[in-house]
């Protein structure tokens, strides 16, 4: 028998996990999210957390999202106990990435321990912070990169000056507000990003509700509700009548194996989105359609590239929001590229219309960062990235 494994209880249902010590399981049993943070902050030798989700003051989504962000919990496994089943509670339980969910009056214990058990054996390595690390300290721009930047950014600014002061007194009669934009990107490290303003002041409060219902790269929803509970699993349905390939778990009227649960858990996490594109977006001012038309509305990214935030050829820098999604090794190998003005998603896809798939997007990112990951660097590739770069300025839509 292995070490005995150590698990949270954060809720109120007494004596739930009576029968631990048959199991090898030692519950330590809280009443509130304040004590449970507490503990936590001073113990370090949790291998599990159970929670229910109603808890005083708040739910278990909140300390779920504050246990995450400590490095020393963000991947010890998490299960949600709700006291009835509600779809909303667990449809976003998924997608949060909540390992698992459980309605206790109808779920024996011993399957949630047997679970917890299941789920400390096979948890996931945590080498997302790490890795990071590892690539920033190791990283070094290419000297002839920077110098061709410092070249090319100087240049430009010198000989556009007179032409953006007149964009910029265009901008300023349309509408109000600073004729600049900044906001907060993230490339190999967080910076201020420069941009002439295209928007209609404010128009960041708006962005939520575009991006439901305009976002180009929003997958077409699934519909799960709970007619996908109805669909009987493939396992089971090879084996001999009463037999099932997993535990069963009793969720509102619907029987599923364990097994099943969690494929449908996967399918609903995939549906949600990591970028957001809004296709002709009503934000967008008369000379800020210009602008982005013809790409001049990125003219200030030479300022960020003359202060080495940037470069010119790389990959395009994520808002905050995009980029604390990007948490998987396949999705998060971009960043071994600078932040660039240009680079090789935009030359491929954005002088076809800008209509551009999740999928292409990360693919065509990674493809040009593949090149930093050891001494592959071509100066030449870059300098052909931005040949091709000068017929794809001119585009029919404001991507």
């Amino acid at each position: 028998m292995g070490a005995k494994l150590n698990i949270l209880y954060i809720g109120n249902i007494k004596n739930y996990f009576s029968d631990a010590d048959a199991y090898n399981c030692s519950i330590v049993n809280l009443e509130n999210s304040l004590k449970a943070t507490r503990y936590l902050e001073a113990n370090n030798d949790i291998d599990a957390i159970v929670c229910d989700y109603y808890l005083p003051g708040n739910t278990g989504f909140f300390l779920y999202k504050w246990i995450r962000a400590q490095s020393e919990y963000d991947s010890i496994p998490f299960v949600i106990l709700c006291k009835e089943f509600s779809a909303e509670i667990y449809k976003t339980a998924f997608k949060k990435h909540i390992d698992d969910f459980y309605v206790p009056s109808v779920t024996d214990p011993k399957d949630i321990l047997s679970r917890l058990i299941y789920l400390t054996e096979h948890k996931k390595p945590k080498p997302q912070k790490a890795s990071k690390n590892v690539v920033s300290e190791n990283y070094k721009m290419p000297l002839s990169k920077r110098l061709f930047d410092i070249i090319v950014a100087s240049s430009v600014l010198i000989i556009a000056s007179p032409f953006l002061l007149l964009i910029i007194i265009a901008i300023r009669l349309e509408s109000k507000g600073k004729v600049y934009y900044i906001s907060k990107r993230v490339g190999r490290k967080t910076f201020d990003f420069y941009k002439l303003r295209s928007m209609r002041t404010g128009s960041d409060e708006l962005l939520k509700k575009l991006a439901a219902e305009k976002n180009q790269y929003k997958k077409e929803e699934v519909k799960t509700e709970n007619s996908s509970l109805d669909i009987p699993c493939p396992k089971c349905s090879k084996l001999p009548e009463g037999e099932t390939c997993s535990p069963i778990m009793y969720i509102d009227t619907h029987q599923i194996c364990d097994y099943w649960f969690n494929i449908q858990k996967r399918e609903a996490a995939k549906n949600d989105s990591t970028f957001v594109k809004i296709v002709d977006d009503p934000r967008i001012t008369k000379v800020g359609k210009f602008i982005r038309n013809t790409s001049i509305d990125e003219l200030p990214q030479l300022i960020n590239v003359l202060k080495g935030d940037m470069s010119i050829v790389g990959n395009r820098p994520l808002p905050v929001y995009e980029a604390e999604v990007l948490t998987g090794d396949d999705l998060s190998k971009r960043f071994l590229a600078p932040p660039g003005i240009t680079g090789l998603w935009q030359v491929e896809l954005r002088g076809k219309g800008g209509k551009m798939s999740e999928e292409e997007r990360m693919r065509l990112d990674n493809q040009y960062a593949e090149q930093f990951e050891g001494d592959n660097y071509s100066f030449w590739y870059d300098i052909k990235l931005i040949l091709r770069t000068v017929p794809a300025l001119f585009q029919s839509d404001t991507v």
